[in-house]
């Protein structure tokens, strides 16, 4: 059928997409006008597929539809109009207009809950079943006939949230289709909507969300989360609106054991437990709350209300304001300059230096022996009465760390538990995306999902470089002096090391590298890259340069390198905690703030980073992780105003894009690891065990996803037949399985378009006249796995010589012993010069070859030996900028230059 698709939503552009693959026709999309200069996913889906796209403000005025855009929605001449999620009024002579009419999706069981908060009203009014119904159009508000209805459980503790991603987004988008189908096979039922049990409730905004407290403990759980998390049911706290997410029912009653907090409304306080925030009913029964959000947006566990910062703050008694009158004279002593200290008088705006910390420290030492305080509370509690809440709680042994709330996945494998956090993580915290959107990740080996992971939307990254910039620019990160900036960072690596089997786990489940090697190289390396680049924090400097200037010749010139301020962070899927390290090292060392983007297939390694950087004690804002689409998130990353630098890892492709990008937004700083092409030239003066051996390496290395892989090999005619047979015989040992078998060799490729490309790439060579020696398929077991493969009388001219494979293909070409130069002319015939190598024995020779090859990295007799001190990039489109070294430290710091005449 020829249909129009109005609406709008990733929804929408979910249903449209089965729409086309079940063979409609989509003659015309009709949904919203772009917001913020960014296109609904509906229109973004349509305008990709070349589909004319449609984006009225509005289509009626004062009641009546208008004309031109009628006329326009006329001229697509749809058989059937599909509203899958539409926000806008369609006026009748639109949706009569088909010959098949129109449906709706609805996300209720009709006629129940009718109207445009359907799923709130589900879970308010606490019903046991809940579902969707698609029903024919007309003049009535969701009064048409039923054309299909689907039902599910709704779960004690669903949300709006939980419930639309378990059941009504995924089977919505099926049954909206079925529909479709039902109507195109002349099958599709008109069932009349009965007036018994129909109901219409209003649109749930923030104002009507107020929790009335005279109700029973379940009323209020079913409304709070029939309001979570929009649009947020909230109650008046200490004068302020503060809104509830996370509620359940407390079955056996709850533990008392907390601090009472006193709620506008409720008969009685609540409590501030351990566990969160129980709430009492009329009814003496009790439900537990778990976060809590201020009018500034600020979230918080339930349970850190009264460690907050919010506005309960500790009263101190008659002995602690004594103490505070004593720590009031150590401030005046400091800051001399500061006529009279006052509540709000800030430490270090008042001109207060790291010294001054140390003794604010070690005076507060003396004053009281049970207040031991460290550096980092003077940074994160700079203003007075802040300094002395922390140092009253302190006193009192309430100043237990701030709680970090988890909502881990958990799995028993490879004989230990691991603990994933899956949501996003912005501001110290893990929470969920914009409207709760989620993805699955999958494991490479069996194909199966692990878990959901949250969906970054654009307002995620928006909120996320908000809090690195407000980190940056006011929060202790900025204060804090080098060495202690250093110190958090090698904590970091002290905690990674400490869980450096479970990331193991998870890089292995996550992205298919084999555990050993993970366990290695992932993480071992990443480990040591923290390590290094942390004990570079305090060795930061400028330099002081002579200058020329006659008159007068008295002049000082110094310059000063500063931190940039808030960077992005684009990594790949191929080392996802890898390329984090490499570049998210260098980039705190500098004095940055980060939002960091992990490759959408691969996010898990990153959010446990993250749980360990909040551990570690980096300061909130600092470290964002922020799993999500490259074409939405990392695009807003590279267009946003407030970054200053990106570093990206991946392909030429989306390197190009990404720095015109940066250039039209703002001129961010940019570094980029692109695609390569290796050369590896093998002489025949080499030492063919150890060419063999490291040739082996240099291509099947990580099952071949390596950015900095042997593309191909040039081995000279003379040992040419020998040196494939060798390479045959170990590619027959190696033994290709699941990666957290201790004996595996070669695990599964990344995810599943990969091993398409592979098996693509492989199906070229055959074609263009390569000899396939060995492999070149998919191994015929569940999961991603490809067989090693060795092509051989591979010609310059091929693609299979020209392109990156990006698997475990060795590409082997011949040459001629004797005539260097014409194989270095083959070597460097690339647009890439990420890497290269040479065996052989001639010291003389493998120097004027690791000359003339033009590209960042020369391995002479050996192969993939990068170390955290040796810079790490590329020439020519393998990109600029480095990684690792000191060298990396540049991408992430501004050069300033101070003169001065005296």
């Amino acid at each position: 059928m020829k249909i129009a698709v109005i609406g709008q939503s990733v929804f929408g552009q979910e249903v449209y997409k089965e729409l086309r693959k079940d063979g409609h026709t989509i003659v015309g999309v009709f949904t919203i006008p772009d917001k913020d200069g960014k296109a609904d996913p509906l229109a973004t889906e349509a305008e990709k597929d070349g589909i004319p796209v449609f984006k009225f403000p509005r289509w009626r005025l004062k009641g009546q539809a208008l004309p031109e855009v009628v006329s326009q929605y006329e001229a697509v001449g749809a058989d059937l109009n599909v509203l899958p999620f539409c926000s806008q009024f369609i006026p009748m002579e639109v949706i009569e207009r088909p010959q098949h009419g129109s449906i709706i999706y609805h996300p209720s069981l009709l006629p129940r809950h009718r109207g445009a908060s359907a799923i709130n009203w589900t879970l308010i009014h606490g019903d046991k079943k809940g579902g969707f119904t698609v029903f024919w159009a007309d003049d009535g508000l969701d009064t048409g006939p039923i054309l299909l209805q689907r039902e599910c459980e709704v779960e004690p503790n669903d949300t709006v949230n939980t419930i639309y991603k378990r059941f009504l987004f995924p089977e919505g988008v099926k049954g909206t289709v079925d529909a479709v189908r039902m109507i195109a096979e002349g099958k599709a039922p008109k069932i009349i909507q009965p007036q018994e049990g129909a109901t219409y409730e209003c649109i749930q905004k923030k104002d009507n969300a107020k929790i009335d407290w005279n109700q029973s403990a379940e009323a209020l759980h079913n409304w709070i989360r029939g309001n979570d998390k929009v649009p947020g049911a909230w109650a008046e706290v200490d004068g302020q609106k503060v809104t509830f997410y996370g509620s359940s029912l407390v079955e056996n009653g709850p533990s008392a054991n907390g601090q009472p907090l006193e709620i506008q409304g409720a008969s009685r306080p609540a409590i501030v437990t351990k566990a969160g925030l129980v709430l009492f009913g009329n009814d003496g029964k009790t439900l537990l709350v778990k976060n809590l959000q201020f009018e500034d947006g600020k979230m918080i566990a339930a349970a850190q209300f009264f460690s907050s910062g919010s506005s309960a703050a500790v009263e101190l008694t008659e002995e602690e304001k004594t103490f505070a009158k004593h720590i009031k004279a150590v401030w005046q002593s400091i800051l001399s300059n500061v006529a009279q200290i006052e509540d709000s008088t800030d430490f270090f705006k008042s001109g207060a230096a790291s010294m001054d910390v140390v003794r604010l420290v070690e005076e507060v030492k003396l004053l009281s022996n049970d207040c031991q305080l460290q550096n980092e509370d003077v940074y994160m509690n700079c203003t007075f009465t802040d300094f002395i809440q922390k140092c009253v709680r302190k006193l009192r042994g309430e100043d237990d760390e701030e709680e970090l709330v988890v909502d881990y996945v958990e799995k028993n494998i490879n004989n230990m538990t691991i603990k994933m956090p899956h949501q996003l993580f912005i501001n110290g915290q893990f929470v969920d995306a914009e409207g709760g959107k989620t993805y699955k990740t999958i494991n490479p080996t069996d194909g199966t999902a692990i878990c959901e992971v949250s969906l970054a939307q654009i307002s995620d990254v928006n909120t996320a470089v908000a809090a690195a910039k407000e980190a940056f620019e006011e929060g202790e990160w900025g204060k804090m002096n080098a060495r202690d900036r250093g110190r958090l960072i090698y904590k970091l690596a002290d905690l990674m090391e400490e869980h450096q089997e479970e990331l193991a786990t998870i890089e292995a489940i996550d992205s298919g590298a084999v555990y050993t090697l993970a366990l290695k190289t992932h993480v071992g390396m990443s480990i040591q890259t923290f390590r290094y680049f942390a004990g570079w924090c305090d060795k930061i400097q400028g330099s002081t340069i002579p200058i020329n200037q006659a008159r007068p010749n008295r002049n000082l010139t110094f310059t000063k390198k500063e931190p940039i301020g808030v960077c992005a962070i684009v990594i790949p899927w191929n080392y996802p905690l890898m390329m984090l390290a490499w570049k998210t090292a260098a980039c705190l060392a500098a004095g940055n703030t980060v939002v960091l983007k992990p490759a959408q297939v691969t996010p898990l390694t990153a959010l446990k980073f993250a749980e360990l950087a909040a551990r570690a004690g980096i300061p909130k804002g600092v470290v964002n992780i922020l799993p999500g689409s490259g074409a939405l998130v990392g695009q807003r990353l590279s267009d946003h105003p407030d970054v200053r630098k990106l570093g990206f890892t991946g392909s030429t492709e989306v390197g190009k894009h990404i720095m015109k990008s940066c250039a039209v937004s703002n001129v961010k700083k940019v570094s980029l690891e692109l695609g390569g092409k290796s050369p590896l030239i093998i002489f025949s003066d080499c030492d063919m065990d150890k060419a063999v051996r490291m040739g082996m390496s240099s291509v099947f290395f990580n099952k071949g996803e390596n950015c900095i892989a042997a593309g191909r090999l040039f081995v000279e005619d003379s040992i040419h037949d020998h040196f494939v047979k060798r390479v045959v015989e170990e590619v027959k040992k190696m033994k290709v399985g699941d990666p957290l078998d201790r004996s595996t060799d070669h695990g599964p490729q990344n995810h599943k378009a990969h091993l398409d490309k592979l098996v693509d790439f492989c199906q070229t060579g055959i074609k263009e006249g390569a000899t396939l020696i060995c492999g070149g398929n998919q191994v015929q077991r569940p999961g991603f796995f490809f067989e090693p493969t060795l092509f051989t009388d591979v010609q310059d001219h091929m693609f299979i010589a020209k392109e990156e494979s990006f698997g475990p293909i060795m590409i082997i070409s011949s040459f001629k012993g004797g005539d260097v130069d014409d194989v270095l002319r083959r070597a460097n015939a690339t647009e890439f010069g990420l890497a290269s190598g040479v065996f052989t024995r001639d010291i003389s020779k493998a120097l004027y070859v690791s000359e003339k090859l033009n590209a960042g990295t020369v391995f002479v007799n050996t192969y993939n030996k990068t170390d955290v001190a040796s810079p790490f990039g590329g020439f020519k489109q393998s990109g600029f900028g480095k990684d690792l070294g000191q060298d990396a430290l540049n991408e992430y710091l501004r050069t300033k230059a101070v003169t001065i005449e005296y």
